[in-house]
């Protein structure tokens, strides 16, 4: 039996995992090493091939992956995703199990997802909205920071789960307080970035050593996760995507909204919004966030390696 039915000897449940890109990948695949039953499905055959060759199964749809799943997790980039994979004859809430749990890792707009929670409740499915934090490495490392709204009750049952994915697991209230915590921690990390962007430029035409001054910064006040995670990407000018700026441009916007819609002033914030939505109409929107560097050297007349 399933370990959502309450058995006194529950078994592991089946997971289907709808969404396998930067950061879904080595999350499925954490739950694979951690002997849980996966079935995934993405849009792309390649990342359904890793998925297959680290031990879960791939399936040719949403309907095939979720039909016998426990627990079905998603994570896709933005709103509009998560409601395609959700409604409609071929989404999850059609084909999905009555009992199932949906939690959904994706970072999204507030009101998505208590929407989704309503929708889905009205079908039997329990739902978590469970937006993380940590980038690439974090999803790798399994050390993410996942804010959950929900139900107490749904969040024990998908804690077991979540501790394999990562470190600091947090029920923050009802549906849709994960991603209003989520909003908040975006402002928090591009507004770090941009400050650590600006720091590396006045260092460096200034004739610091950076990587001697990096290192002093990071040990005291100043030190961040966000310095200590960038901190390479700063001094290598290395922009691979670890989370792009094009998401985080989203993300931005997520925050932006609901503040004016609560009432909060964001000050710094909305000009750090709208630096990074300069940077991606420059193009590098599908670079890594730290590459709000290159939009402070343009504006400090250094020349930008393409």
């Amino acid at each position: 039996m399933s370990s959502l039915t309450g058995s006194s000897h529950p078994t592991r449940p089946a997971i289907a995992w709808i969404g396998l890109g930067i950061m879904g990948s080595p999350m499925a695949e954490n739950l694979v090493k951690a002997g849980y039953s996966v079935t995934g499905y993405t849009l792309e055959q390649d990342k359904l091939d890793r998925l297959a060759a680290n031990g879960g199964t791939a399936a040719a749809s949403i309907a095939e992956a979720v039909k016998d799943a426990d627990v079905i997790i998603t994570m896709v980039p933005a709103s509009p995703q998560v409601e395609a994979i959700a409604y409609g004859e071929n989404g999850i809430l059609e084909n999905a199990k009555s009992g199932a749990l949906l939690i959904d890792t994706s970072s999204i707009t507030p009101q998505t997802s208590v929407d989704l929670a309503k929708a889905a409740a009205a079908k039997g499915i329990r739902v978590l909205d469970a937006p993380v934090s940590g980038g690439e490495a974090g999803a790798i490392e399994a050390v993410l920071s996942i804010m959950v709204g929900g139900e107490k009750a749904d969040f024990d049952i998908a804690k077991p789960i979540l501790d394999k994915l990562g470190k600091t697991i947090v029920l923050c209230g009802p549906h849709g307080s994960g991603q209003t915590v989520k909003a908040a921690n975006q402002l928090i990390v591009a507004v770090n970035i941009q400050a650590c962007a600006e720091a590396v430029v006045f260092l460096e035409k200034s004739g610091v050593d950076l990587e001697a001054a990096l290192e002093v910064l990071n040990g005291g006040l100043a030190g961040s996760t966000v310095l200590t995670r960038k901190k390479d990407n700063f001094l290598k000018r290395d922009f691979a995507p670890g989370f792009r700026i094009d998401l985080h441009h989203k993300d931005m916007g997520i925050v932006t909204d609901a503040a004016r819609n609560v009432g909060a002033a964001l000050p710094v914030g909305s000009v750090v919004a709208n630096l990074v939505a300069s940077l991606r109409a420059q193009g590098d929107g599908g670079l890594d966030h730290s590459a709000l560097l290159r939009g402070v050297e343009r504006l400090s007349g250094l020349p930008v390696i393409s």
